[in-house]
């Protein structure tokens, strides 16, 4: 369950707040989180929150009724979105940056084989946010606000659902 940034007009917004990532120019706007089904990479959850949220935090709005093994990047480590899967008796799989050892070759070993099932999931969530963006115009929001912000997202996943439904049930003849 990725964020993904999401730009609100330059004019003053109140619910919009600044971020910075990676040396980029710092923009106001809003965070996606999503929750998907990994088998379909069909949007099942979503939560909007200002960019100046940390992920952790926000996360668990995000996350289904019964999510199973929950797979979500380093942005989400942390007690509070951990606990909070397995409030729901799921599994955290969260992405590990980095692992602490005397001897190199043991924990790159360890950390390959904790990122590898993460890395498959991983590559679809981004999918959705690059498709959002490219096809759907979330690069920007169209309102101001975060409730509004809201509203343009749950359009988009709608849109997204309903299109990757037709491409899972398209049978070519």
């Amino acid at each position: 369950m990725p964020p993904s940034l999401l730009r609100q007009p330059e004019e003053e917004e109140e619910e919009a707040r600044w971020v910075k990532h990676k040396g980029k120019q710092a923009v106001r706007g809003f965070n996606a989180h999503i929750g998907t089904d990994a088998d379909t990479a069909l949007v099942e959850e979503v939560s909007i929150t200002s960019a100046n949220i940390n992920d952790g935090k926000a996360g668990p709005d995000a996350l289904p009724e019964n999510p199973g093994e929950v797979f979500a990047d380093s942005a989400y480590r942390g007690y509070h979105f951990r606990d909070a899967v397995r409030a729901k008796g799921s599994i955290p799989r969260i992405v590990a940056t980095g692992m602490w050892g005397h001897d190199e070759a043991e924990p790159l070993r360890e950390l390959h084989e904790w990122k590898q099932p993460n890395h498959r999931v991983g590559g679809r969530i981004e999918k959705i946010f690059g498709t959002w963006k490219r096809c759907y115009g979330l690069r920007r929001m169209r309102w101001r606000g975060l409730a509004k912000a809201a509203v343009q997202v749950h359009l988009t996943a709608i849109a997204y659902n309903l299109k990757r439904t037709m491409n899972i049930l398209y049978v070519p003849a």
